[in-house]
């Protein structure tokens, strides 16, 4: 039993041993993980203009998606995006086997109407001849009288139809509605169209308009007709516009109103689509200045929004913020960032919490 006693004990023993020389390989353990090279810059407060000033963007002032009001396959695609079109220029051809025998059947049905027109009308002559010699009675007359009106009627009737026929042609053989340029494709050859799916979007280049969100505390001082500066951030160049719409309801737009401008005549190549800065001649209601940082260094997790900070150890920390109002490619922080703070804007490798850094 002793000698039992005694190897319980020196197996307890070298447990002991092993389990506290493991603990002290875990703590010799070194983050030997080389260091992401990133740029960072500084938080500046953005106060340098006194007036209002909100973000839009660019669309020409005439577009238009084009649909159609039938259902069927689409047989052939005449142009492709960029191309440039004709007021009237056929742009794709939708498969109308039903309509083309529709139109059979009314070119059939108006070949009939006029035969019994045709042969009314001679008995309608004949019988007011006779009527007139005494040779017909009254009652003779009325009746082919009647039936040369209902002859005449009928083919009345299947001309308005091939009239509706050719109309729902025209829906199937897709024209553009003016000269301009084709911006979008939305289907493909062979896909089917139905009524009301757009497929295909014109543009009339040459003039444009930027729609802009201004936020209720502001949107009274905006009037119509108000000259404005617009500056387009990725041509660096600044256009000078006019206010032609106030929207009166935000109901639509996500509690801000929507304000239509204008853009002058320039040679400036503008293009559908690019984000421009709205500068208003008024004055901002609020003095306080805004953090302001790059849209491309926020980083998306679900519907939380933030960005990797410069810890005092020197890694990466993610801090989550509160987003304000966005212009052009720089957005406003409410809250979670403070102004003289380093944050990181772009990563030669994969960031996350706690990632050692070297900046650049």
């Amino acid at each position: 039993m002793k000698n039992k006693k005694y190897i319980i004990t020196a197996i307890l023993g070298a447990t002991i041993l092993f389990s506290s020389c493991g603990n002290d390989d875990k703590k010799a353990v070194v983050d030997n993980s080389p260091a992401v090279a990133v740029q960072t810059k500084t938080v500046s407060e953005d106060s340098s203009s006194p007036f209002l000033t909100v973000s839009g963007k660019i669309e020409a002032a005439k577009s238009a998606n084009i649909s159609t009001r039938m259902m069927g396959y689409v047989d052939k695609i005449y142009v492709g995006v960029g191309d440039k079109v004709r007021d009237g220029q056929l742009l794709m051809s939708v498969n109308n086997a039903d309509v083309s025998a529709q139109l059979a059947q009314v070119n059939a049905g108006i070949t009939e109407a006029e035969a019994a027109y045709t042969n009314a009308e001679k008995d309608f002559n004949r019988f007011t001849t006779l009527f007139q010699e005494n040779s017909a009675s009254q009652k003779e007359l009325d009746d082919i009288t009647a039936n040369y009106n209902m002859a005449k009627a009928r083919v009345e009737s299947a001309k308005q139809m091939k009239n509706g026929v050719n109309a729902q042609m025209g829906y199937a053989n897709i024209r553009a509605p003016f000269t301009g340029i084709v911006t979008n494709k939305f289907i493909n050859a062979g896909d089917m169209a139905n009524p009301g799916m757009p497929l295909m979007e014109v543009e009339s280049p040459g003039s444009y308009q930027v729609l802009a969100m201004v936020p209720e505390s502001e949107i009274l001082a905006v009037k119509n007709d108000t000259e404005v500066s617009v500056q387009i951030k990725a041509l660096n160049k600044s256009i000078k516009g006019k206010v032609t719409e106030v929207s009166t309801s935000s109901k639509n737009t996500g509690g801000q109103y929507m304000v239509k401008v204008i853009l002058d005549k320039t040679d400036v190549q503008i293009l559908s689509g690019m984000y421009a800065t709205v500068q208003f001649p008024i004055a901002r209601k609020t003095t306080s200045s805004a953090v302001m940082i790059p849209v491309e260094a926020i980083v998306k997790k679900g519907q939380l929004s933030g960005i990797y900070t410069v810890s005092q150890s020197n890694t990466a920390l993610l801090r989550w913020l509160r987003l304000g109002r966005a212009f052009g490619d720089q957005v406003e922080v409410l809250s979670g960032l403070s102004a003289d703070e380093q944050y990181i804007v772009s990563a030669e490798g994969k960031l996350f919490n706690g990632a050692k850094i070297s900046i650049q």
